[in-house]
């Protein structure tokens, strides 16, 4: 047999095969978020996942885990979307309130995608007490970082003065609700819904002239 000199390899670098299965990774992971929004955690099975896919259950084991696991990723997955606004709301300039519109525009945009709805969707008690756990301490730092925005404007004086525990409930609860109400399928798209919700809510927190 003649070899070909100077041919390229037929096997795939350690590289692309990292990237290949990141990106069957997660295809998997796409899958089944939007299953469990769709028909909701316990309703939902790794073979109705797997099936959607064409592959098998140990497939989806292989790259994702249990069940427990799987969803215990999703809405990490969401929380750090939402961790990352935070620092997108850092990083912009003006004062408090604008700050703070910045970030609530992204967490209501980022709620009604994938992985934010699953976040909203997901009670603590669909995860085992140590996810669950992990679950509640990345919440808790966004709510935190929440109040933290609300507490500077009321600091530079573009927020009236009030509670910002009070404050980030009443934001919060407004804006997770688009989780359970927008339609993708719609028109209108998620980054207008946010801008256009988050409007109204903020001119309640400008100061009164």
């Amino acid at each position: 047999m003649r070899l070909l000199a100077n041919s390229s390899s037929p096997f795939k670098s350690a590289t692309a095969r990292r990237r290949e299965r990141e990106a069957k990774r997660q295809a998997v992971l796409l899958a089944a978020v939007r299953m469990f929004n769709e028909r909701g955690f316990h309703a939902t099975s790794l073979d109705d996942v797997a099936t959607s896919l064409g592959i098998t259950k140990p497939t989806v084991y292989h790259y994702l885990g249990n069940k427990d696991q799987i969803l215990l990723e999703c809405v990490t997955f969401g929380l750090e979307q939402l961790l990352e606004a935070v620092e997108e709301s850092r990083a912009a300039s003006g004062t408090g309130l604008e700050r703070l519109r910045v970030f609530l525009r992204r967490y209501a945009e980022i709620n009604m995608g994938d992985f934010g709805r699953c976040v909203i969707r997901t009670g603590d008690e669909a995860l085992s007490p140590e996810s669950a756990r992990s679950f509640r301490a990345l919440k808790k730092r966004i709510d935190q970082a929440m109040r933290d925005l609300i507490a500077e404007g009321m600091e530079d004086g573009s927020i009236t003065q009030g509670d910002p525990w009070i404050a980030a409930f009443t934001l919060a609860g407004a804006l997770n609700w688009p989780a359970r109400w927008y339609d993708p399928r719609g028109t209108r798209r998620p980054a207008e819904v946010a801008a256009e919700m988050v409007d109204f809510l903020t001119r309640g927190l400008a100061p009164r002239a």
